[in-house]
């Protein structure tokens, strides 16, 4: 038994998203960004508006390198109105999402310097360290549990001949109990890759949540396909948007029946729904699929 799976079966989880990628439900996650506001009251109605249709919802930490309330303030936010989140970057809370960040040359403050001191490998170990050992990088202990269940983001491909998922393999070294996808909008690259993580035995060890959408507009369509670092946008959806009466409803409809084909692909865990500028459509996509409640796909 690998070392994360030892891990996981030696204790009972910690939060529901942990016990549901134990137990082998199809996780369905979304994506908030908190407000650029003082008041949480429009972010936490946006939250419970989804409590019944996901598990958890990632509190993004800085998305697009745009300032907005503490992810930190916004996950306690959640916490207190009965909201499982998923804390991106920082290393306090149940649930965290470990990543590199956005280049702030295209946020809102293009001159603030990028600084890395860890990459996601680092930050997961060390976050791993902190768990395991209850101790700080310096060696200083850490009194109390330290209850951490720790995911990272990763870009789906269509695997090539003798393609092998290095970035996956080290952050599930390092310490890495989930994965969420960047958008991948098309059903066909999403089962070549699951077959493949399946033939390398990486998704029997490591679940992984595929990044999709609502997607409002064909020009939202060619913009992440064209724009949008290692989203993948298959050219009959953006067809599909053109061709729309109604693009909004269309896109909804897309969504759904991804959430459907996702659910029905042995080696995909679930799906993480992110939708920036339609977060109305999350909800009525996920509950209009009828995944909520299924198990995943058997593998063989």
């Amino acid at each position: 038994m690998e070392l994360a799976e030892k891990e996981q079966s030696s204790s009972s989880p910690i939060s529901e998203l942990q016990r549901r990628l134990l137990d082998g439900s199809f996780v369905v996650t979304a994506e908030l960004s908190p407000p650029v506001s003082t008041d949480p009251s429009e972010f936490i109605e946006r939250a419970l508006a989804l409590r019944s249709a996901v598990t958890a919802i990632n509190v993004t930490d800085g998305a697009g390198s745009k300032a907005h309330m503490s992810s930190l303030a916004a996950s306690y936010f959640l916490v207190r109105s009965g909201v499982e989140p998923i804390l991106q970057m920082t290393c306090r809370d149940r649930n965290i999402l470990a990543l590199r960040g956005d280049d702030p040359k295209l946020g809102d403050q293009p001159d603030t310097k990028p600084v890395f001191d860890l990459d996601t490998q680092a930050l997961l170990a060390t976050a791993q360290r902190m768990r395991r050992e209850r101790t700080l990088p310096s060696g200083v202990e850490i009194k109390g549990k330290v209850n951490l269940v720790l995911g990272a983001a990763e870009l789906p491909v269509d695997p090539p001949a003798g393609w092998r998922p290095q970035g996956l393999v080290s952050k599930l070294e390092a310490g890495a109990q989930f994965i969420q996808t960047q958008f991948c909008m098309d059903i066909g690259v999403v089962r070549r890759y699951a077959s493949r993580l399946l033939e390398l035995g990486v998704a029997q060890k490591l679940p992984i949540l595929i990044g999709i959408a609502p997607i409002p507009s064909a020009r939202s369509a060619r913009w992440m396909k064209e724009k949008l670092y290692g989203a993948i946008v298959a050219d009959r959806i953006v067809e599909r948007l053109e061709r729309a009466a109604d693009p909004k409803a269309e896109g909804i409809a897309i969504c759904v029946e991804l959430l459907q084909q996702l659910a029905e692909t042995p080696g995909v865990a679930g799906a993480h729904v992110m939708a920036p500028a339609f977060h109305s459509a999350i909800g009525p996509a996920i509950e209009a699929s009828g995944v909520v409640g299924a198990k995943r796909a058997r593998v063989g």
